[in-house]
């Protein structure tokens, strides 16, 4: 077996439909060839990082592999795979089950609440919590094993905060997953400015931030997991398919100036007006489905349904896979993505 192909993630926040990480990460761990050296994540994927990374130190490739289904099963998912399978092949279509999701009265009573009262008159806490402080942090903070950052926003300064190494903690991962119409901004200690700071999500300002990645000692190839749509054909028309859609564009826009960056730098490296060593000349490549993504909404993100969740994860599978197929012997060689028709 020839030397282990070095790569770091890239993986976006989206809620639940972050299952679709999931399936991702676990194809990812099926391919021996593939060492994951760094992982920057937001919210979800702040989530799933942390549970690989930790599982990779505790257990290798498997271990990873059963934190992450632990993660995901404390969210909504079954345990039983088969039965899992029998209920999505009689379940409706994706875009059914999320309608079914809008037009249930729970959500929609969730939903008015959330946009007639600030979560400061609310007593309700993010459900992430339970779920989040059982991670085993010194795995998820040790020098070993992958660098991880994750990132939230300072709602005081509107800028990113990328938290790293004994920083990431039970606060720092619900501050990274905290949208602000729903709870309340997480208060930190931040040792960087000697005082309290309030977070909200890292969606805002980094979905997810590459730059943490463009470290020297990290690997030149970056694969990000794209969960929030870059392309709906559709003009929404509904007023909560124009705030989803909003949300996408804003999630996403972020990576997109990063995207462009990139894309100038190594224009500069190619056309020789900086010394190659200077800058570092990233390779960057994407796993999405965003036929499936445009077809999911807001609501599929915030109510884990166990179908949903079991589809979005074999859907990342197959996105994995198609990718390894197409694009494994680009990596350490050149990027998959032509970046000038991603954010042009």
């Amino acid at each position: 077996m020839g030397a282990a192909i070095r790569i770091t993630l890239g993986l976006q926040g989206g809620g639940a439909h972050g299952a679709f990480t999931w399936g991702v990460l676990d194809r990812l761990l099926d391919a021996e060839e593939i060492e994951i050296a760094g992982i920057s994540a937001t919210s979800a994927g702040a989530l799933n990082g942390a549970a690989l990374k930790a599982g990779l130190i505790e257990g290798g490739r498997a271990g990873a592999r059963r934190n992450l289904d632990w993660l995901w099963q404390q969210v909504g998912a079954l345990r039983n795979e088969t039965l899992a399978g029998w209920m999505s092949a009689a379940s409706p279509e994706a875009g059914i089950l999320s309608d079914l999701v809008e037009l249930s009265p729970g959500f929609n009573l969730a939903d008015g609440v959330a946009r007639m009262l600030s979560p400061y008159g609310l007593p309700m806490d993010n459900p992430l919590r339970r779920i989040v402080r059982r991670f085993h942090w010194a795995s998820v903070c040790a020098d070993a094993g992958p660098a991880l950052y994750v990132c939230a926003t300072n709602v005081r300064t509107g800028k990113i905060r990328v938290f790293e190494g004994d920083e990431i903690c039970t606060d720092t991962i619900l501050a990274s997953a905290c949208l602000p119409t729903l709870f309340r901004a997480v208060e930190w200690d931040d040792p960087r400015t000697g005082r309290r700071e309030a977070f909200w999500d890292g969606g805002y300002t980094g979905n997810p931030a590459l730059f943490p990645l463009f470290d020297p000692a990290l690997p030149d190839d970056i694969v990000v997991v794209n969960i929030n749509p870059l392309h709906r054909e559709r003009v929404p028309v509904t007023a909560r398919d124009i705030q989803n859609r909003i949300n996408e564009i804003s999630f996403n826009a972020a990576l997109l100036r990063e995207l462009r960056a990139i894309a100038f730098a190594k224009r500069l490296i190619a056309e020789g007006r900086v010394e190659h060593d200077a800058m570092k000349d990233v390779r960057l490549h994407m796993i999405a489905d965003d036929a499936l993504m445009t077809q999911l909404s807001v609501a599929t993100k915030l109510v884990p349904t166990p179908v949903v969740l079991h589809r979005l994860k074999a859907a990342g599978r197959a996105a994995a896979s198609a990718f390894l197929d197409a694009h494994v012997a680009d990596l350490g060689r050149r990027g998959s993505v032509d970046l000038p028709a991603t954010f042009g």
